[in-house]
């Protein structure tokens, strides 16, 4: 019997230890992974009152929300490794350590350059997600466990619906620097609900990470989401931005290439051989595309002034308030996909929300003279990246031994974060190419365009969500003479 077999069976009815964890566990990893949800996405909204209080450019100040999502991408596999077995507990609080006292950088009235230091730190909160869906997988029994897996993995999107109107409203209130004050109080909070809560793995050491793999694949990502997350690049710079993608998939072989070498890789590739993780990669990467693409297209729709002949105007903490439905039914969804689980197989239900999703693109590209079409289409948006957020662990960690979950999941989220970089690329690419020389805004043409092309890229995942379903066994029968 495994420890994780043995834990799961210790913690029954009949054992107050148990049912303390059972109770106590999945709170502290949901209120952890919304709050690092939050505290991630702080920057988002906050770029140009950055860029107005400390004086510096726009394309500047949006490195503190591109720096927080880099650093996020390529620790997450390390520290997926890092944290497997006996050390998850020490990386778990070393991480959120790290976060708090880059939370302090960005309070304090210090030069730009401290921020980003600080907002970079922040960003390593995205990759503690792996590791607190590996202690619930440990830890609680398996039915629990499942559905803690869902709502941290729905977390970690839903939650940026609660940092944009809380980050929007705190600067409109105090400034940008009573919203990073809000960001490093959740940050302590997170820190000593773990110090209080996140136990102590009884699996046994993994070795360390190797240190050329990891190097390689924080190279090879970073030249990725950078590339990938520059809309200017690709407007008038193409042969550099390909030369860009080119070299992240050279170092992306090489990387390749040394974790087969290695007794324990960084992430085992041979997971990938199973069609069910494979195709669970590749939905998500597709299906990231799409729901950034749509999430970027609204948010910027419903603050275009009227005066463009279309939009509403909206400011930065109203146009925040769109995300509130996005993540409470995002949730809500995620609530619900135990049930749902029991009615459907994982992998139905991410057929099912992939097509909710395209049901919202579709909202969106015919219905949004008024602003209840954005707002419903956001809700739909919501619904569909919940559902999806939800199920898509169980189909990996369905085939995943336990010892591998945090490196699993750790590479569905870098694959979800190049998807997002994608999705928010082809978005403002796609609006340029519809802004008439010399305009400032697009032509509403523009978002109809969009939002079809969002469609046809969704229906790609949809296509690929088939093939995550478990082949049926013919069994032959004999038949009598």
């Amino acid at each position: 019997m495994t420890s994780s077999e043995g834990n799961a069976q210790g913690d029954t009815p009949g054992n107050s230890q148990g049912d303390s964890r059972e109770n106590s566990l999945p709170r502290a990893l949901l209120l952890i992974g919304v709050v690092m949800a939050v505290v991630g996405s702080v920057g988002g909204p906050l770029i140009t009152s950055v860029a107005t209080t400390l004086h510096v450019s726009l394309a500047a100040a949006q490195w503190t929300l591109t720096v927080s999502l880099l650093t996020g991408a390529v620790s997450t596999p390390v520290l997926g490794r890092l944290g497997s077995g006996a050390r998850r507990r020490p990386v778990v609080l070393g991480t959120l350590g790290v976060i708090v006292a880059g939370s302090v950088l960005t309070v304090l009235p210090l030069p730009f350059g401290v921020l980003l230091v600080g907002r970079a730190a922040q960003g390593c909160g995205l990759a503690l997600g792996p590791l607190m869906m590996a202690s619930a997988r440990e830890h609680l029994p398996k039915a629990r466990a499942a559905s803690t897996i869902a709502m941290i993995s729905v977390a970690s999107t839903a939650g940026v619906g609660f940092g944009y109107p809380l980050a929007g409203y705190l600067t409109d209130v105090g400034g940008i620097r009573l919203a990073y004050a809000a960001a490093l109080g959740l940050a302590a909070l997170a820190f000593l609900a773990a110090l209080r809560f996140f136990p102590a793995s009884n699996q046994p050491v993994a070795p360390a990470p190797d240190a050329a793999a990891s190097l390689l694949l924080t190279a090879s990502v970073s030249v990725l989401l950078l590339v990938l997350g520059e809309a200017s690049l690709w407007q008038h710079h193409l042969a550099l931005a390909v030369g860009g993608i080119a070299a992240g998939l050279v170092l992306l072989g090489a990387w390749t290439l040394r974790e087969r070498a290695l007794p324990t890789p960084l992430v085992d590739l041979r997971l990938l051989r199973h069609r069910a993780v494979a195709g669970a990669n590749a939905a998500m990467l597709v299906a990231g595309v799409g729901m950034y693409l749509l999430l970027s297209c609204i948010t910027r729709y419903v603050q275009t002034p009227r005066v463009a002949g279309y939009g509403f105007g909206l400011s930065t903490f109203t146009a925040g308030l769109f995300l509130v439905p996005f993540s409470v039914v995002g949730f809500v969804a995620g609530r619900l996909s135990p049930w749902l689980r029991a009615r459907l197989s994982a992998a139905a239900l991410v057929t099912a929300a992939t097509a909710v999703v395209i049901a919202a693109f579709a909202l969106f590209a015919v219905a949004r003279g008024t602003i209840a079409g954005p707002l419903v289409s956001m809700t739909l948006l919501g619904l569909g990246v919940g559902a999806f957020s939800a199920a898509m662990p169980a189909v990996i960690l369905e085939v995943t031994p336990a010892r591998e979950t945090a490196s699993a999941m750790g590479v569905n989220q870098v694959v979800r974060s190049i998807g997002f970089s994608l999705g928010s690329t082809l978005s403002a690419l796609l609006l340029a190419a519809h802004t008439n020389p010399g305009a400032l805004f697009p032509a509403d043409e523009g978002f109809t365009a969009a939002a079809w092309i969002g469609a046809v890229v969704t229906a790609l995942a949809l296509g690929i969500s088939f093939t995550l379903r478990p082949r049926r066994t013919v069994v032959a029968t004999a038949t009598a003479p």
